[in-house]
């Protein structure tokens, strides 16, 4: 069983990296079948645009309500009495990638230019920024725990028959900045655009008033799990524009 759950936590990971390689080539409009601007859903063609506009919010509703949700303390503890503990989070990881697979499959691009620096300095800066967004969210799920977050250290240590570690509360480079540096990468990502259509422009909205939720929702539960620590931590570090501690003994591990 110890090696099945090692082989699906592995299968989980390898469908998240494909997935998520495919979000950055999705909002940067790069040649793939289906990407934010271009592409059409099999019998989306011609329906009206109060439709899409519906369709497209439910899409973004679905990943932040399973985003979100099953990332609740409350729901894990009842999550794990259905699933084992061990894949408990491979799950998630799983499910969230469906989530967004849905979202490439069913997506409606909308047009309606917003800005466009195509071709541009400004616009070869704006790429560039979405790239070190992107290059953000990876650094900085390293600085805790990469393998960790996407379940792949659980069924790892499942396996070979070692203990989970105690949840350590403690702050890497980039959280010394800022408190949600993959957020923050995540909407540099998506906001730098060089052509910024009505429907990139959705996306980037929705997603930008997810995080501000998922933040205060994530803020809570660290709060009730680190106490005191985390408060200070808080006061002293930006949530997304970067401040400085000014403590270096805070520490914190998400």
């Amino acid at each position: 069983m110890n090696l099945l759950f090692a082989l699906y936590g592995a299968a989980c990971y390898a469908i998240f990296l494909a997935t998520v390689v495919y979000s950055a080539a999705f909002v940067g409009n790069l040649p793939v079948p289906k990407a934010i601007d271009h592409g059409l859903p099999i019998g989306a063609a011609g329906e009206p645009l109060a439709v899409s506009l519906v369709v497209n919010v439910l899409l973004l509703g679905v990943f932040a309500i399973q985003h979100s949700v099953m990332a609740r303390p409350a729901f894990k503890r009842w999550w794990s009495r259905i699933v084992p503990a061990a894949i408990e989070r491979s799950t998630y990881v799983l499910l969230a990638s469906a989530a967004l697979i849905l979202i490439f499959l069913q997506w409606r691009p909308i047009g309606g230019v917003v800005w466009d620096l195509s071709g541009s300095t400004a616009g070869s800066a704006l790429v560039a920024l979405s790239a070190l967004g992107w290059g953000l969210v990876l650094v900085s799920t390293f600085q805790i725990d990469h393998f960790e977050l996407f379940g792949v250290k659980q069924v790892w240590l499942r396996l070979t028959g070692r203990p989970a570690p105690v949840l350590q509360f403690r702050v890497p480079l980039f959280y010394r900045y800022v408190r949600h540096p993959i957020y923050l990468g995540f909407i540099l990502a998506f906001w730098s655009a060089p052509l910024m259509t009505a429907g990139h422009l959705l996306f980037a909205g929705v997603t930008f008033a997810y995080i501000l939720v998922g933040i205060w929702f994530e803020e809570r539960d660290l709060i009730e799990h680190f106490g005191h620590r985390y408060r200070v931590y808080r006061e002293q570090v930006g949530m997304l524009l970067p401040r400085r501690a000014r403590r270096d003994d805070v520490d914190l591990r998400s």
